[in-house]
């Protein structure tokens, strides 16, 4: 089975309340979910919406390995994904800063999205944020609803 996954994360201010959402098309309909965190960051937020919706995907897939394109607008998550992940793996999940190592930030998350990447065969499509494109302005809505589930404030 083939699907498409759009999500976004993001805090008002951030750190701060956060929000996490996505959007899944590939089944018979579409599938929304967001959710939220009273102190979080924005990375971790974005992190979260990619876990919540491989999760989503897997479940639904029935022990077949599906195909997702994820669709997104943080490049923080996108190259973690595709380029950083493998050498933060080889080095024990740190990475070099001004010369030393240091633990990878959300490493937690980052570890969980690992585990998630060997069920799927993913690919990643970077998109602008706020530049309407549907998938992701209905996140970035979504993110919003997630950030007063918090107790934040969002205009």
């Amino acid at each position: 089975m083939s699907y498409v996954l759009h999500t976004d994360g993001g805090c008002a201010p951030n750190p701060g309340p956060g929000g996490w959402a996505f959007v899944l098309e590939g089944g018979t309909e579409p599938v929304e979910r967001f959710g939220g965190e009273p102190a979080s960051t924005n990375n971790r937020m974005e992190l979260t919406a990619v876990i919540e919706g491989l999760q989503a995907v897997i479940a639904m897939s029935e022990n077949q390995s599906p195909t997702v394109e994820l669709i997104g607008d943080s490049q923080y998550v996108l190259k973690g994904l595709m380029e950083w992940m493998p050498g933060w793996k080889a080095n024990n999940w740190t990475r070099k800063v001004s010369g030393r190592r240091k633990p990878v930030l959300n490493e937690d998350l980052w570890r969980r999205l690992d585990e998630l990447k060997s069920e799927v065969a993913l690919s990643v499509t970077w998109v602008k944020g706020h530049s309407g494109h549907a998938g992701n302005e209905r996140c970035d809505l979504l993110v919003k609803d997630g950030i007063r589930s918090a107790g934040g404030d969002v205009a």
